[in-house]
């Protein structure tokens, strides 16, 4: 008899934060692969109810927005597998025989929070752990994490790197802004762990580039005074070479990754960094910080800033970009290294999980 397996995809809520993109791509990578008469198991994917169908026929789904499945629905249906995608998830199995698989993404918690927020969120994380059968972590960098913060009780951690789309260039879709070429481009939630403001003296030294920054604004409450802080900035200092364009489609991603000169990443958090194997998969010089597991992912083919002092950082790009640019077989290799994190490896080792746990 096949095994009846839920996949929680319920940060699909929300597309544009890095989860929501995880789980866009899983069930993306499903829509393209699941079979099920093929299968060795029956595939369930838990997501908004405005998305049923949107991952094809084969599989079924479950709304994670009711009332009803919040409440009631996991009391009654049944798994033989659960596997939670990110360690955020408020859904988790009901029956104690269901074998769950919980994917931990990072701990930022532990730097972003303080007193009883922090502990509540840390006992959080520990009932999960305590509650799973397989515990993976997307980097060697946050196994490091969980094996020095959590308490394992014996368990073991596993490394499955996370998968990175191909992002195909024939839907690049240029945004409805006036782009000046040429660009760097920046990617990600407006929130303080992004340090996206480090990039504001550094543009300041170079008035003949351009800086256009996608995501949207955070939106919790201790989050919303960060893009503000930057909008002042552009605004009182007339730093008039950096552009906020706020959230951005899939297709117009691509179009900046296209023909963007560069891409900044100044991250002080990151469980993996998806944004770096993104622009490395269109042959472009990256620049980023070297926090948790940025230098780990970025590996031999990111540059990475010793410090955020304006000067060092505006001479990494400079004493690197016409380099890159002038030695084909760097965007060659980086390109090779990028496409290494595919997602069919990534299901594979999942879909093993899935069929021996």
């Amino acid at each position: 008899m096949r095994k009846k397996v839920l996949v929680d995809l319920s940060s699909l809520k929300d597309i544009y934060c890095g989860l929501g993109q995880v789980a866009l791509a899983y069930g993306k990578y499903f829509q393209e692969n699941y079979k099920r008469e093929e299968a060795h198991y029956l595939l369930t994917l838990l997501l908004p109810k405005k998305m049923f169908g949107m991952f094809g026929n084969e599989v079924e789904y479950i709304d994670s927005t009711s009332w009803f499945a919040k409440q009631f629905l996991f009391s009654f249906l049944k798994f033989d597998i659960w596997h939670s995608v990110h360690q955020l998830s408020r859904f988790k199995p009901k029956f104690k025989s269901t074998k769950y698989i919980l994917t931990v993404h990072d701990l930022n918690y532990l730097y972003e929070r303080t007193g009883r927020r922090k502990a509540r969120k840390h006992l959080q994380i520990q009932r999960k752990i305590n509650r799973a059968d397989a515990i993976i972590c997307i980097s060697e960098f946050v196994k490091s994490e969980v094996e020095n913060n959590i308490e394992l009780k014996g368990k073991q951690c596993n490394v499955i790197y996370n998968g990175v789309e191909i992002l195909d260039e024939n839907f690049a879709l240029k945004p409805n802004a006036e782009i000046q070429l040429p660009f760097f481009f920046s990617l990600g939630v407006i929130w303080k762990k992004k340090n996206f403001h480090v990039l504001l003296d550094m543009m300041k030294l170079m008035p003949e580039k351009h800086l256009y920054i996608a995501g949207k604004e955070a939106k919790r409450k201790r989050e919303n005074g960060y893009a503000e802080s930057i909008k002042k900035r552009i605004k009182d200092e007339n730093i008039t070479n950096v552009t906020l364009l706020g959230a951005v489609s899939h297709d117009e991603k691509i179009w900046l990754y296209k023909n963007c000169e560069a891409f900044l990443f100044p991250s002080l958090f990151e469980g993996f960094g998806l944004p770096i194997i993104e622009a490395m998969q269109f042959g472009k010089p990256v620049f980023s910080s070297k926090e948790t597991s940025l230098k780990e992912i970025g590996g031999d083919f990111a540059y990475f800033w010793e410090d955020f002092e304006p000067n060092s950082m505006k001479d990494k790009i400079n004493n690197n970009l016409y380099e890159f640019y002038k030695n084909k077989e760097i965007a060659e290799a980086e390109k090779q290294y990028a496409y290494s994190f595919s997602y069919v490896k990534h299901f594979e080792e999942y879909e093993k999980l899935y069929t021996t746990i």
